[in-house]
């Protein structure tokens, strides 16, 4: 089961051909339908109802990942935020329309949520904590700390 926007759902079963055209696909995000089908000896046919049905089931989908340095963005911080007096979700929901902020996530523990911000350089910290998230409504505590170095990044989120 996995829970999606506070609701459980149900986790689509992939199969190992359904397997293979997500490692496919990780390796090479521009695959056409035609190439997976020759790697897998299937039919382009095939391919393409397998991935409709996986985006479908919202089990997978195909994105463009870029990298923060090459759009510019050179400080990545995460955020931790306490709220008060307003529903974590509602504050969530308005913390994620901030264009830098790549991911918020309801915390279980000395959080109420969790941000991963980026943004282009160091003097822009000051700014975005202390006049856009503390300026949101039920913000009533902040703790941030600024990533040094990246030792990990990976856009596949789930192993397979």
């Amino acid at each position: 089961m996995q829970i999606r926007n506070g609701r459980a759902i149900s986790v689509p079963s992939l199969d190992a051909l359904d397997n293979n055209i997500i490692d496919i696909l990780r390796t090479n995000g521009r695959a056409t339908n035609q190439d997976i089908a020759q790697q897998l000896s299937v039919t382009a046919a095939t391919v393409s109802a397998r991935l409709q049905k996986m985006e479908d089931a919202r089990a997978m989908r195909v994105v463009a990942v870029t990298d923060f340095a090459a759009r510019g963005y050179n400080v990545i911080i995460a955020v931790g935020v306490r709220v008060q007096g307003r529903n974590i979700q509602d504050v969530g929901r308005d913390l994620a329309k901030f264009p830098e902020v790549l991911s918020v996530n309801a915390m279980n523990g000395g959080h109420d949520l969790e941000l991963l911000v980026a943004l282009h350089d160091f003097s822009e910290i000051q700014e975005f904590l202390y006049d856009h998230i503390s300026g949101i409504e039920g913000v009533a505590q902040i703790d941030s700390g600024i990533a040094v170095d990246i030792v990990k990044y990976e856009f596949n989120v789930v192993p397979l």
